[in-house]
């Protein structure tokens, strides 16, 4: 007999950790193949977890509630066949051990070098400095750390303080300890108040987490916002002139909104730097053209759940998969992966009627695009015969970037070719 570990599967690039829902197997049944044990849930979706093997559930690691991180195991299950022989887990063991060695030796390669005396004359303790290698403390951060001890030398509390609250920018540490005293007088400042009259609500589960990923956000990327208005009258009347033959052929709904997204992914493909990621001083340009569409769940919540290689589809291709994840969406039926690899998402706020919004950029994606509602105006327009002023369709586009690595040219320019692909619409054209 075999005891194998059931752990928590990866769910996505900014997903971390996940809620035990509801247990769906107990202790002493019969596990198939593939067969679902415990429903999780995270900020993204609901899903299930599948066994990967045949057995016996024997023990359950954690209780309804619990939060779990990914990769923990969650479950033990009692397999009637050794997964591998004595001799394949010995070899595996010296594969690890040479692997573990190999390690050690890079890291006292690349370990900081920490002296006693920093330039400033700040004496360091053998223990702190073994810290600060261990940890990988340069001697530019020791010099920040206040120190408790006699004439301000660095204690261990200091330092493991210090580890507690660091941050990749030394800089950041100096700026938030100056920030703090202000929130604690703001915070006093502003106390919540509570009568009689008032009723108080408890934040759902994923409405906390996304509240935290939201804010994690702004903490992070140096938001900026570039709009522009963009005439859609080609589309609406090609729209309206085949809308019902295209339901009649391929068994679908054709909105706006796989038109648009055909179109963003164009753009992108024309700006592969607005399809990036920033992971500490490096830049990663994402191969694939993954479109994230924000969707609205019935509780008021919003899910992104993401076209794969929305590039490589024509526009049928494009509605089916926008109407199919629509609808999934709505009805909590997604996926893990359905919802992971966004590379660059766009969010409708002209569903709700709004002109134009300013959304926050959907992490690790340095950008994200509103569509605002689609309205009929006077528009001036300009023949060879003279200017006129005819009702044309349009509407506002606004773009949010982040301007650490995205300029004010780049994220203009990719809203205006948006605008020149979408205003050169064939209304001719098939589909």
């Amino acid at each position: 007999m075999a005891r194998f570990e059931l752990k928590l599967p990866k769910m996505g690039e900014s997903v971390a950790e996940a809620t035990i829902t509801s247990w769906l197997k107990e202790v002493g049944d019969t596990i198939e193949l593939d067969e679902a044990i415990v429903e999780i849930a995270t900020d993204k979706v609901d899903s299930e977890v599948p066994s990967e093997v045949e057995g016996t559930l024997v023990e359950v690691l954690f209780e309804k509630d619990e939060v779990v991180a990914v990769g923990a195991t969650i479950a033990i299950i009692e397999t009637a066949v050794d997964a591998v022989s004595d001799a394949g887990i010995q070899e595996e063991v010296l594969q690890v051990t040479a692997v573990e060695k190999t390690i050690e030796k890079a890291i006292e390669v690349v370990a900081p070098s920490i002296s006693k005396t920093s330039e400033t004359g700040k004496f360091y303790s053998p223990l702190v400095r073994n810290i600060a290698k261990t940890e990988g403390i340069t001697m530019a951060e020791l010099e920040i750390i206040s120190g408790s001890g006699k004439d301000g030398r660095v204690s261990k509390n200091d330092i493991l303080s210090f580890l507690e609250n660091r941050k990749s920018d030394p800089i950041k540490i100096k700026e938030e300890k100056a920030i703090q005293p202000i929130q604690k007088v703001i915070q006093k400042a502003t106390p919540v108040s509570v009568n009689g009259e008032d009723e108080i609500i408890e934040m759902t589960r994923m409405g906390k987490l996304i509240s935290k990923h939201m804010v994690n956000s702004v903490q992070t990327a140096a938001h900026v916002q570039s709009f522009i208005e963009i005439d859609v009258t080609n589309i609406v009347k090609w729209r309206t002139k085949v809308k019902e033959d295209f339901f009649k052929r391929e068994g679908e709904k054709l909105t706006f909104t796989p038109i648009l997204m055909h179109a963003v992914a164009a753009t992108i493909k024309k700006f592969p730097m607005i399809n990036i990621a920033i992971d500490g001083d490096h830049i990663i340009k994402r191969k694939n053209i993954n479109l994230g569409m924000a969707a609205a769940l019935p509780d008021g919540n919003l899910i992104v759940p993401v076209i794969k290689n929305a590039d490589q589809l024509n526009l049928v291709g494009m509605t089916k998969s926008v109407n199919d994840l629509a609808n999934r969406a709505r009805n909590n039926a997604l996926k893990p992966d359905e919802i992971q690899d966004g590379t660059y998402t766009v969010t409708n706020v002209g569903g709700f009627g709004s002109v134009m919004g300013t959304p926050i950029i959907n992490q690790p994606q340095v950008a994200i695009l509103a569509l605002g509602a689609i309205r009929k105006v006077p528009a001036v327009i300009e023949t060879s015969e003279g200017d006129f002023i005819g009702i044309r369709q349009k509407m506002f586009v606004s773009h949010s970037y982040d301007h650490r690595v995205v300029n004010g040219a780049l994220g203009g320019m990719f809203i205006k070719t948006l605008k020149e692909i979408i205003e050169a619409w064939d209304v001719n054209q098939d589909f």
